[in-house]
């Protein structure tokens, strides 16, 4: 069964519902166990030692300096991976995290564990994030076995401790970049297709950025006119598609506030705080998943920017992309008089339509082509012919954009 990923503040209500039949089920296998009420006597660091089965997590603890820090007032909120669950880490990960010069790495990745405040399961259940000691946003979620924190399984929750609570899970978790946020919250699937598409997604995933992306969500997406996302999806739409995505993107972590603030596509987009806030057009429906490199803002639409009217040489370009676009599966199908067809009526249409932007050369290659198909009468001939002199004329084409 698919898992319900974070979900937008308007189904919250749902949420909560779901997670109450959930706790209040009784079913061993979908309700994670909970320690005892009993009153606290030990601190975060001793209870993970006395529990016996955090071995490894008190060793890297011990490693990265951070044992005063867990056992300082607090409160706070650890998410303990098990012996086991350190142990599903690629072979040598561990060995590697644990050496001196990693420190700094070991030291991310166990703050990223780390909640501030005394979170309970009961909290955990009704909230999409929270923000970690290390910086970037763990999310929540639930399905059919339980609750989960980014992709991690909760097996035991509420161990009481005097400054703080452990709660108890099956994997370790890394802190993730802008794309491993959106991946994680499952409601981003058509925006990465589309960010690799357009050859971005390294752009997002670069370390040490401080981007603000304003992510549509996949409903957003659905909800443009039909056939508009798989038109930008192909290749010959891939500077449009790359375009759209920057309008998207800020070039530095941000604030949800009042003012206009430029784009990596170079438009400016504006920001809206009265009422529910705005971007453009676009209502932010869920704010501030922090990720290691930027900041995630989810709203319910596609903004598009101001695009420049194609150049008279891009739309004669788009004359043969589109004629081959669709003349090539007509060919393939065994039907070449369609194709040649086809192929004929964007010559004519090149010389007719896009006197000015046609070299001399490329009006008697068009020209030459109309012509020998005339005194050619098999279609497969016709339809190579035309396709060589198209070929031709969108080489040069290309050459002076």
């Amino acid at each position: 069964m698919t898992r319900n990923r974070p979900v937008l503040p308007a189904a919250m209500l749902s949420l909560v519902i779901v997670s109450l039949v959930w706790i209040s089920s009784g079913r061993a296998q979908a309700t994670p166990k909970r320690s005892s009420d009993a009153t606290a006597t030990r601190d975060l660091v001793d209870t993970a030692v006395a529990a016996g089965s955090f071995k490894t997590l008190v060793t890297a603890v011990q490693a990265a300096g951070l044992v005063d820090t867990l056992r300082g007032e607090g409160p706070l909120t650890v998410f303990a991976p098990t012996d086991e669950a350190f142990g599903k880490l690629p072979k040598g990960t561990l060995e590697s995290l644990l050496k001196p010069e990693n420190k700094a790495k070991l030291v991310s990745i166990l703050t990223y564990h780390v909640v501030p405040g005394r979170l309970m399961a009961e909290q955990v259940v009704q909230r999409v994030k929270a923000d970690t000691v290390q910086g970037a946003s763990v999310l929540f979620s639930t399905d059919s076995s339980g609750a989960r924190v980014d992709e991690a399984k909760i097996v035991k929750t509420d161990i009481a401790c005097t400054n703080g609570v452990i709660h108890v899970i099956d994997r370790v978790m890394l802190p993730n970049d802008i794309v491993g946020t959106a991946q994680v919250a499952g409601q981003f699937k058509t925006l990465l297709a589309a960010a690799k598409a357009a050859g971005l997604v390294d752009a997002l995933k670069a370390p040490g950025g401080e981007l603000t992306v304003f992510a549509p969500t996949d409903k957003a997406f659905a909800d443009l006119p039909s056939g508009t996302v798989e038109d930008l999806l192909k290749p010959a739409n891939r500077k449009r598609l790359a375009a759209i995505l920057k309008y998207h993107v800020v070039p530095r972590r941000i604030t949800l506030s009042s003012y206009r603030t430029p784009t990596l596509q170079g438009e400016s987009v504006e920001l809206r705080p009265t009422g529910a806030v705005k971007v453009d057009e676009a209502t932010v429906v869920l704010a501030d998943l922090k990720a290691t490199n930027g900041v995630v803002h989810a709203i319910d639409r596609v903004l598009l920017p101001p695009l420049p009217e194609p150049s008279p040489v891009r739309k004669a370009m788009a004359v043969i992309e589109l004629a081959i676009e669709r003349g090539v599966p007509l060919f393939n199908a065994g039907n070449p008089d369609a194709c040649a067809a086809l192929y004929e009526v964007a010559a004519r249409s090149l010389l007719d339509g896009f006197d000015e932007v046609l070299t001399d050369a490329s009006k008697g290659r068009l020209r030459k082509a109309l012509r020998d198909i005339r005194e050619d009468h098999r279609a497969r001939s016709q339809a190579w012919t035309l396709r060589h002199a198209l070929d031709d004329v969108y080489r040069s084409l290309r050459g002076r954009q």
